[in-house]
């Protein structure tokens, strides 16, 4: 049986899975987000005539994407990744990147948007900001350099540069999907074949992080080396899964949509003769 410690407590091996911990900026921040957006597409729709009526689907994929997040950040998961396996933070790391940002953007609805954009200041600075080639950019500089050793050692050691960490992590993703999910035509999502190509691209950026995790040949971060051991997994061990869930996570999903794109444009293709 494994001790555990966190925050003056200590769980066993089979407690660890019930515990939950919610720091309080999470709460504040996600409760905030989930509020104002029940506000927005309630009161403030009704109040402003934005439209007739709210997609309850919509509010179902916002609320399962906030979910992501504070389960991700506030579960047992969250101990692991912290504290004890490298594998579990990239789980967490995939479920705040993949997961939870694209049903955001599907759960946004486009009249809380569009009149963002009226100015066209505005308009100018989101369309710099979500075209693709800075999406594909700035999603992946800020996920591969979290992920040198001085940088990944301060997140783990520091509560609020880890705070920073997951919120560039949640920003940047929220910005490399908008061109696969957005649903303005101000900011239009890429048509088929271009989406075929930005997801290709995406499934190649990450490799030199995914090759240099997974196949050194020994341990990279001196935190999980000092971790206390679990389930007999040692540290090169756990390095090496969680390279494999960094790179196979996000394959799978890029493969997966590249295949539903070519479809939708085979499709598209056929009823437009």
């Amino acid at each position: 049986m494994v001790d555990w410690f966190y925050l003056g407590a200590i769980f066993d091996s089979d407690s660890i899975w019930l515990h939950w911990h919610a720091h309080l900026e999470v709460i504040i921040g996600l409760g905030a987000l989930q509020l104002i957006y029940i506000y927005a597409t309630g009161t403030l729709r009704i109040k402003h005539g934005l439209a007739t009526s709210q997609d309850p689907k919509q509010t179902a994929l916002f609320t399962l994407g906030n979910a992501l997040i504070f389960i991700s950040i506030s579960s047992p998961l969250h101990i692991l990744s912290d504290h004890y396996l490298f594998s579990a933070h990239m789980l967490q790391h995939i479920i705040i990147t993949l997961f939870a940002p694209p049903l955001i953007i599907k759960g946004t609805p486009k009249y809380l948007i569009s009149p963002l954009l009226k100015s066209k200041i505005t308009l100018k600075i989101f369309r710099k900001v979500f075209n693709p080639i800075f999406a594909i950019i700035i999603f992946n500089v800020i996920f591969s350099v979290w992920h040198l050793p001085v940088l990944y050692e301060l997140s783990v050691h520091s509560h609020w540069i880890h705070v920073t960490e997951h919120i560039l992590f949640i920003v940047s993703a929220l910005i490399m999907w908008w061109p696969l999910c957005s649903q303005i035509t101000e900011i239009p999502k890429l048509s088929y074949p271009l989406q075929i190509l930005y997801l290709f691209v995406m499934s190649l950026a990450q490799i030199l992080v995914f090759g240099i995790v997974t196949f050194a040949p020994d341990p990279i971060y001196t935190h999980y080396i000092e971790a206390t051991r679990i389930w007999n997994i040692s540290p090169l061990t756990d390095q090496q899964i969680g390279g494999i869930i960094m790179k196979v996570g996000s394959g799978f999903m890029f493969m997966f949509m590249i295949v539903v794109a070519f479809f939708k444009w085979y499709d598209q293709e056929t009823n437009n003769k």
